[in-house]
C-alpha cells in the first residue's frame, strides 16, 4: 500500500484512539439553524444559508462544538453546484459557496479552541464544555436524490436514465471542490443504493481524492438500503475503497440500528459510525416529517450502549425535521454510569449530568459527550 493510502487509512484509527474509543458526530443542522430562525423552504434546504446566513451556519456549529461533538459536518449536504445554478447562481459563485462551507466550519473550530484556551475550566457554568481536544471538520456530500428535493434520497429510485455515468458527472466538480477546501474528510451522507456508493468509490479513485471519506447508508427496513438493495454489498463497495475509512448508518429509525451494524460489522473492517434520525416518519406528499413519531431522548439514549457494544465507535443524532418540533426543547433525563459500561475503560469519565433545554441533537450531543470527557 502506497505510504498516501497508509496515511489516509490511519486518520480514523488514529483519531479513535485520541478520543478514547469513541467519537461525537454533531446532529441535525438544519433543525437548529430553525431553531435560530432560519427560514429553510427552499429546494437548497440548509445550504440556503450559505447565500443568507452564514453566521447562524457558524453559531450552530459552535453550539455543537460546546456540547462536546468531536466531528462538525458542513453546510454542504444540499448545496450542489447544479442546484445553485437552478437559482440563477454563476457556476464561479457556486463553488465559491462550496468552499464557503468549509471554510465556515473550520472558522467555528478556530473559535471554539480559542474558547478554550481563554476559559480556565472545561466546563462551565452554563453547561457549555470547552475542552482542547482533536475535531474534525467533514465536508458533506449529499446524494444526487437530496438536489432533486422530492424525497427520492429516502427510495433511492432515480430512474433508468440515472447511469453509473450521469452520477459521477452530477458528483464530480463538487466533490473536488470540496476536497480542495481544507476539510479533514469527506462525508457521504444518505447513500440510498448500491449505483451511488459505486460512484463515489470510482470519483474518489479516479480523481486521486487525497483526503478520507467516509459512506453513510439509510434504510427503511433495518435489512436493506432504502432501495432495496443488500446494505451488505453497499458495504463492501466501501470496504474495498482504500480512502474510505468509515462506514455505517445516518437517516434511519434507532430501532433498525442494532441489526443494521450488526450487519456492517460482519463485512468491514473499518470503523462503524451510527448517526440516525429521531425516528420521524418522512411525508414525502407535504415534504415535512411527521410529527410524535420519533423516540424521547431517555429512549435514544439507551440505545447507545447497545450500539457501541456490537462495534460503533462513531456516534451522532440527526435530529426530527418537523419545523414545530424544533422549536421544541428537551430535557436529557439523567445517566448513570453504570447505563454504559462500555465506558469503564475510559478513566477520565466525569459522568457529570447535563439538565440544560438544549434542542434534541444538542441536547443528545451533550449528554453523550459527557459521558466521555472529563
Amino acid at each position: 500500500m502506497a505510504q498516501g493510502c497508509t496515511e489516509t487509512s490511519s486518520l480514523m484509527a488514529d483519531f479513535l484512539r485520541q478520543a478514547g474509543g469513541a467519537a461525537v458526530i454533531d446532529g441535525g443542522l438544519a433543525t437548529e439553524l430553525e431553531r435560530h430562525g432560519a427560514d429553510l423552504n427552499d429546494p437548497l434546504w440548509s445550504a440556503k444559508c450559505l447565500l443568507t446566513s452564514p453566521h447562524l451556519i457558524r453559531a450552530v456549529h459552535l453550539d455543537y462544538l460546546e456540547a462536546g461533538a468531536d466531528i462538525i459536518i458542513t453546510a454542504s449536504y444540499q448545496a450542489t453546484i447544479q442546484g445553485f445554478e437552478a437559482k440563477g447562481i454563476s457556476r464561479e459563485q457556486s463553488e465559491s459557496l462550496l468552499k464557503k462551507s468549509v471554510e465556515i466550519a473550520c472558522e467555528a473550530r478556530d473559535l471554539y479552541y480559542e474558547r478554550c484556551a481563554r476559559s480556565s475550566s472545561d466546563d462551565t457554568e452554563d453547561g457549555r464544555i470547552l475542552k482542547h481536544r482533536p475535531i474534525l471538520v467533514a465536508a458533506s456530500v449529499g446524494s444526487y436524490g437530496a438536489y432533486l428535493a422530492d424525497g427520492s434520497e429516502y427510495s433511492g429510485m432515480y430512474g433508468d436514465a440515472i447511469t453509473l455515468e450521469v452520477l459521477k458527472d452530477f458528483h464530480r466538480r463538487r466533490l473536488l471542490v470540496l476536497s480542495e477546501s481544507g476539510p479533514d474528510l469527506i462525508a457521504f451522507e444518505t447513500i440510498p443504493n448500491k449505483l451511488e456508493a459505486q460512484a463515489y468509490v470510482q470519483l474518489l479513485e479516479e480523481e486521486r481524492i487525497s483526503i478520507p471519506a467516509w459512506f453513510a447508508f439509510n434504510s427503511k427496513d433495518g435489512v436493506n438500503v432504502v432501495s432495496g438493495d443488500s446494505l451488505v454489498e453497499c458495504v463492501s463497495i466501501a470496504e474495498s475503497c482504500n480512502q474510505v475509512v468509515a462506514t455505517g448508518i445516518n437517516c434511519t429509525p434507532p430501532r433498525f440500528i442494532h441489526e443494521l451494524v450488526s450487519s456492517i460489522t460482519k463485512v468491514t473492517t473499518k470503523p462503524v459510525l451510527v448517526y440516525p434520525n429521531s425516528g420521524e416518519s418522512y411525508d414525502a406528499d407535504k415534504k415535512e416529517w411527521v410529527q410524535n413519531t420519533g423516540v424521547s431522548d431517555e429512549d435514544f439514549v439507551s440505545y447507545v450502549n447497545k450500539w457501541c457494544e456490537i462495534g460503533a465507535s462513531l456516534i451522532g443524532e440527526e435530529a426530527a425535521r418537523s419545523s414545530a418540533g424544533s422549536e421544541a426543547p428537551r430535557t436529557l433525563a439523567p445517566a448513570r454510569k453504570n447505563s454504559f459500561p462500555f465506558m469503564e475503560e475510559r478513566p477520565d469519565t466525569s459522568w457529570k449530568l447535563l439538565n440544560a433545554p438544549f434542542q434534541l441533537s444538542i441536547n443528545f450531543c451533550a449528554i453523550w459527550a459527557r459521558m466521555l470527557f472529563a
